[in-house]
């Protein structure tokens, strides 16, 4: 399938590892270009290296508004067809755990930037008349998971926003949909695998199979695997598809609608 994404521009937020660097790189492979934030200035330079005429990097933590500024700035003469919200989530905690500072670090971290990205980007989007605005969430929007309470509040916080506002501009060609993936192969997942170890006393290694053993596919998915459907959001081909939370998890969630 051709997705025409070719010179399209993107933007992709924690862009330097896991969903956000294979995102970037499936962007890149298909023609489009990329503005890529991340902190880290090591991982950044060495996908430039790679995309040195397709990825524009700007190092930076999303959550400090200074570097949106600089973000916007930096694209401010390019059209922008799409942007993809990703990032780490909150530290593996249960509830009871939990203390309000991490409830106000994790409103930061997961929620806020993101709205204030979105609504300072959104003008631009309703301009061209066209945009596609994806978030990578987790499947702890669908089906909470025990030892992510902050996750599973926040990011259910970003589902509200994302679904009123998928219906404020689906008539101006912009779709606004969340990927809720489960555990995959990524950087991310062992803060969840060193949880539940100490928690069981049991090896990582142990820890891993456990879960692995609990996904219906019966491993853990791939970076790559979630950014071939990411790109098929991003593409012209999804107009008819906005205002959803498609879960990417081997079959993990049990509901009827996971």
């Amino acid at each position: 399938m051709d997705l025409s994404l070719y010179q399209q521009h993107f933007i992709v937020t924690g862009c330097s590892s896991g969903f956000g660097k294979a995102i970037t790189e499936v962007l890149c492979r298909e023609g489009a270009t990329v503005t890529g934030v991340a902190r880290r200035q090591d991982p950044l330079s060495q996908v430039h290296h790679q995309w040195p005429d397709r990825f524009t990097p700007i190092q930076g933590d999303v959550g400090k508004p200074e570097t949106l500024d600089r973000l916007l700035q930096a694209t401010s003469d390019e059209p922008l067809h799409g942007l993809v919200l990703n990032a780490g989530g909150p530290p593996a905690k249960t509830a009871a755990q939990t203390a309000i500072r991490d409830w106000d670090e994790a409103y930061a971290s997961v929620f806020r930037w993101k709205a204030d990205l979105v609504l300072r980007l959104l003008p631009r989007f309703r301009e061209a008349g066209y945009g596609r605005i994806l978030f990578v969430e987790s499947q702890s929007i669908k089906q909470p998971i025990p030892v992510l309470a902050l996750s599973n509040s926040m990011r259910a916080a970003v589902a509200g926003f994302a679904k009123s506002l998928s219906r404020d501009v689906a008539r101006e060609g912009i779709t606004v949909n969340i990927l809720a993936p489960g555990a995959h192969d990524t950087p991310a997942i062992k803060r969840v695998i060193a949880f539940n170890a100490e928690k069981s006393g049991i090896t990582p290694d142990q820890a891993r199979k456990n879960m692995e053993d609990g996904i219906p596919v019966g491993r853990f998915g791939t970076a790559g695997e979630l950014a071939g459907l990411a790109a098929w959001l991003l593409s012209v081909n999804s107009g008819y598809v906005t205002g959803q939370t498609i879960s990417h998890d081997g079959g993990t969630v049990a509901g009827l609608f996971g």
